[in-house]
C-alpha cells in the first residue's frame, strides 16, 4: 500500500496578538460569526410511521402514516442527543391529496392534478391549515401541531416549517383562514393575463388541459380520475410555464403566484403599490410566527423576486426578531444578492458544495471543488450557506444512485459540518444508512425516500424501534454509523473552533512540501481560535490508505501561537479519541475522517 508521508510539527512564538494565519490564497477575509445550527429534517408523514407493509401506491390504511403525536418527548430527546438544535418538520401545511376526509369536510382532491396518493407537500391547498393526514383527531389537527411545537420547545429544540411562496395546488381554497382574510384569487380579474393586483396569472379563453400521459396511481382507481380538470381560464403552472397544456414533466399540479412580475413582457416589475400577493404572504407568515414557529425553509426562493424578500423578512422580524429564513437556492450567481439584499439568514449550498462532495463520495471529481466553493463561489458569506448531503429532494447516500454505501460519505459529511461556521443539516434515516429502496408509487425506484406516497422507511424504523427511538433494531454496523453522526454533529455544535473559528486550507502547503501528497483525494484544513486549534483531515479514496505527517511553515506556527521547541499532541476527537505525538505518523484509512485537537 502506497503511503504519503507528511511531517507533523507545529511551533509558534509567545502570543502577542489574536491567533491569525497569513492572509493568503488559503483563507478568506470573512470574519467568522457563529451560525452553527444543527438541523434535523424529518418528513412528518413518514417519521413516526411504524407500519412495514410498503404496498406500492398503498393507502394510508395499508402503509400507515406518521402523526404529529408520534413525535414524542422520547423521540425529541433522541434527536437532541445527536447534537441537534433545530427540527425542520417537512410537509406540515395542508396540501392536495387523494385521501378522502369528507367526513371532516375535506374531500379527496381530483387525482388528475395530484402527484401520488398522499400528494406533494409542496402543492399547498390551504396556507392556514395543517395536513389532516398528520392528526390523530382530524378536527383538532391544528391543536395537535401546536402541541408538537410546544413539545419541541420543551425539549430544548427549535421549530422550522416549510413556506412555499412560489406556487399552490390547483385546488387551492382556504377553509381555515381567519375571519376577514380574503382568499387567494378571490378578487382576481381573470380576464387579464397579468394584472399587478391579481394573485395568479391567467390564460384567458383557454381551459386547462391535464397532461394526456399522466396516469394517477399507475392506472389503479383514483378519485375523480377522468383526464379532465375544470379550470377555465387556465392559470400559469408553478414552474413558470405559461401554457394551458403543461407537460407531465412540469409542475402541472400547481399554479404560479403573481408577485407583480409580468413574465410575458420581459419580466417587467410592478412593485409600487405593494402587490396584493406580497401582503397576503406576509399575513400567512405572521400567522405561523405567532404559532411560535422559529423559522421557515422557503421553497424555491429564487423563483420569487428578491424585492419581496427584502420587504417581507424585515416585516416578520418585527413580529419575532429571532425568526430564521432559509432559502432553497440553486443559482450561485444570485446567492450574495439573496443574502445581502433579500435578507435571508441562510441559503442551500447545493450547486456548489453538495455537488462537489457527491462526486468525491462516488470516487469522482476532485477536492479542488471544495476549494472553489469557499474561495470563489461563497467567498465572504460562507457562514450563510447551509450544508447537507441528504434532504427530501436528493438521493439517499446508501442508494446505488449515489454512493451505494453510507460510509462512503463520511468524509463528505465531515467537511459539510466543519468547513465553515454555517449550519449543517441531517435528513432522517441518513444516520442509519437508509437506502431509499422501493418503487413506492408516484416516486418510483429513484434512490429517494418518497414525498408523494404513504410508506414506511425500513432502516429508520429500526432506529424508531416501536416508538422507543433507541436504535434497538439496528445492526452493529448501523449503530457505528449512527454513533459517528452523533460525535460529528455534537462536536460541530459544541467546539468553539468550528462554531466561530477561522479557516485555513492546507492543500497547497502540503503539496509544496511533499510531491507525493494526493491532493485530489485527501483534504486538510485548520479551524482555529485563540483558545483552540483543530486539524480536520479526510480521505475520500475508497481503496487507498495514507500515512500522514504534517509540517507547517514558520508563519503558520507563529500565527497559531504553538511552540516550535516542544512536542505537540494530536487528539482524535472524531475517532477513538486516541492521542499521538507530533513525531508520529497518522494513518488515514480509506473513506475516513479525523478531527484532531492540537495542544502543547
Amino acid at each position: 500500500m502506497k503511503k504519503y508521508l507528511l511531517l507533523l510539527a507545529l511551533a509558534a512564538c509567545t502570543p502577542t496578538k489574536p491567533a491569525m494565519l497569513p492572509p493568503d490564497d488559503n483563507t478568506t477575509e470573512e470574519a467568522p460569526q457563529d451560525h452553527k445550527l444543527i438541523i434535523y429534517q424529518l418528513m412528518t408523514r413518514l417519521f413516526g410511521n411504524q407500519t412495514a407493509t410498503n404496498q406500492p401506491y398503498g393507502t394510508a390504511q395499508q402503509n400507515g402514516v406518521g402523526k404529529f403525536n408520534d413525535i414524542t418527548d422520547q423521540a425529541l430527546q433522541s434527536i437532541k442527543r445527536m447534537g441537534v438544535s433545530h427540527v425542520w418538520y417537512t410537509g406540515v401545511l395542508d396540501h392536495a391529496t387523494m385521501t378522502d376526509y369528507a367526513q371532516h369536510g375535506i374531500p379527496a382532491d381530483d387525482a388528475d392534478v395530484v402527484k401520488g396518493r398522499a400528494g406533494s407537500p409542496y402543492a399547498i391547498k390551504d396556507y392556514y391549515d395543517v395536513a389532516p393526514d398528520l392528526a390523530v383527531d382530524v378536527p383538532n389537527r391544528l391543536r395537535e401541531f401546536e402541541a408538537l411545537v410546544q413539545r419541541t420547545h420543551n425539549n430544548g429544540l427549535k421549530v422550522i416549517i416549510d413556506f412555499i411562496p412560489n406556487h399552490v395546488a390547483r385546488s387551492y381554497k382556504s377553509d381555515a383562514r381567519p375571519a376577514g382574510v380574503v382568499d387567494l384569487g378571490e378578487q382576481d380579474d381573470n380576464t387579464q393575463a397579468f394584472k399587478p393586483s391579481n394573485n395568479f396569472y391567467y390564460l384567458p379563453g383557454q381551459p386547462f388541459v391535464v397532461p394526456a400521459d399522466y396516469r394517477p396511481l399507475g392506472g389503479l382507481p383514483a378519485p375523480h380520475k377522468d383526464g379532465k380538470y375544470q379550470e377555465n381560464p387556465a392559470k400559469a403552472t408553478g414552474n413558470d410555464v405559461f401554457s394551458a397544456a403543461p407537460s407531465v414533466n412540469d409542475w402541472f399540479e400547481t399554479i404560479k403566484l403573481n408577485y407583480g412580475v409580468d413574465y410575458q413582457h420581459n419580466r417587467q416589475p410592478h412593485f409600487d403599490p405593494i402587490p396584493d400577493t406580497w401582503l397576503k404572504m406576509r399575513d400567512i407568515l405572521v400567522y405561523w410566527a405567532r404559532k411560535d414557529v422559529d423559522g421557515f425553509r422557503c421553497d424555491m426562493a429564487e423563483m420569487v423576486p428578491v424585492e419581496f424578500w427584502a420587504w417581507v423578512i424585515p416585516e416578520l422580524k418585527k413580529v419575532k426578531p429571532g425568526l430564521l429564513f432559509i432559502g432553497e437556492a440553486y443559482d450561485a450567481k444570485t446567492y450574495q444578492m439573496y443574502i445581502e439584499r433579500g435578507g435571508f439568514d441562510y441559503l442551500y449550498d447545493k450547486v456548489g458544495l453538495y455537488d462537489g462532495l457527491r462526486r468525491l463520495s462516488r470516487d469522482e471529481g476532485s477536492t479542488r471543488d471544495i476549494t472553489r466553493v469557499w474561495r470563489e463561489e461563497s467567498r465572504g458569506f460562507g457562514g450563510h450557506m447551509l450544508r447537507f448531503l441528504e434532504n427530501h429532494d436528493e438521493q439517499r447516500i446508501a442508494s446505488p444512485d449515489f454512493a451505494g454505501n453510507p460510509r462512503a460519505a463520511l468524509p463528505a459529511m465531515t467537511v459539510s459540518a466543519t468547513l465553515g461556521t454555517g449550519p449543517v443539516m441531517l435528513y432522517f434515516g441518513q444516520d442509519v444508512g437508509e437506502p431509499g429502496r422501493g418503487a413506492e408509487g408516484f416516486s418510483g425506484e429513484d434512490g429517494r425516500t418518497t414525498i408523494f406516497d404513504y410508506w414506511g422507511v425500513p432502516e429508520h424504523q429500526k432506529w424508531l424501534n416501536g416508538g422507543k427511538f433507541d436504535g434497538g433494531g439496528l445492526s452493529a454496523e448501523q449503530q457505528q454509523l449512527h454513533d459517528f453522526y452523533v460525535r460529528l454533529l455534537t462536536l460541530s455544535g459544541q467546539r468553539e473552533a468550528i462554531r466561530r473559528g477561522r479557516f485555513y486550507e492546507l492543500q497547497s502547503t502540503l503539496a509544496a512540501q511533499n510531491p507525493n501528497y494526493n491532493a485530489e483525494r485527501v483534504y486538510a484544513y485548520l479551524r482555529y481560535t485563540d483558545r483552540e486549534t483543530l486539524l480536520v483531515v479526510v480521505n475520500f479514496s475508497p481503496r487507498q490508505a495514507y500515512a500522514l505527517n504534517l509540517s507547517l511553515p514558520a508563519a503558520l506556527r507563529q500565527g497559531l501561537h504553538l511552540p516550535a521547541d516542544k512536542p505537540l499532541t494530536y487528539t482524535d476527537l472524531l475517532g477513538t479519541g486516541g492521542t499521538v505525538e507530533s513525531t508520529q505518523t497518522v494513518t488515514l484509512a480509506p473513506q475516513s475522517s479525523h478531527i484532531f485537537e492540537i495542544k502543547q
